[in-house]
């Protein structure tokens, strides 16, 4: 099955499980995918991810956080959609409630997480947010 916005799908089979608190989520694998997992996982909004051998493409297996029966993620934000692309110059990468939360970026470094872009000064489409 062909998908138009695949990180669309991965915050909303993360946002899912989350709310009816599932220990963990299979998303469809990509590299992307694998990058902003990377993100999540070193920020500590999952605990761990690993890739499942299912079929072609595969799968990960994302193991969700939780803290005294509440979510590690408080909440996801898609900001640049396909019909719509969010660009920032490195002079305007959004802080994420003042630096409790992570704005995630797709730059020409590659994807990073917003404070790794402004120590790198690049800029470049916002993903998405994570609290």
């Amino acid at each position: 099955m062909s998908l138009s916005d695949p990180i669309s799908n991965l915050l909303t089979i993360i946002r899912n499980g989350m709310m009816i608190r599932k220990e963990t989520v299979d998303v469809p694998a990509s590299k992307m995918t694998e990058k902003i997992l990377e993100i999540f996982k070193n920020r500590g909004y999952i605990e761990d991810f690993r890739l499942m051998k299912t079929n072609v493409q595969g799968s990960y297996k994302v193991y969700l956080k939780y803290e005294n029966k509440k979510s590690a993620i408080i909440n996801l934000k898609r900001v640049s959609r396909p019909g719509l692309r969010v660009y920032k110059s490195r002079d305007e990468i959004p802080r994420v409630l003042n630096g409790l939360g992570t704005a995630v970026l797709s730059t020409s470094k590659g994807v990073v997480d917003g404070e790794e872009a402004r120590k790198m000064n690049v800029g470049g489409e916002v993903l998405c947010y994570i609290w």
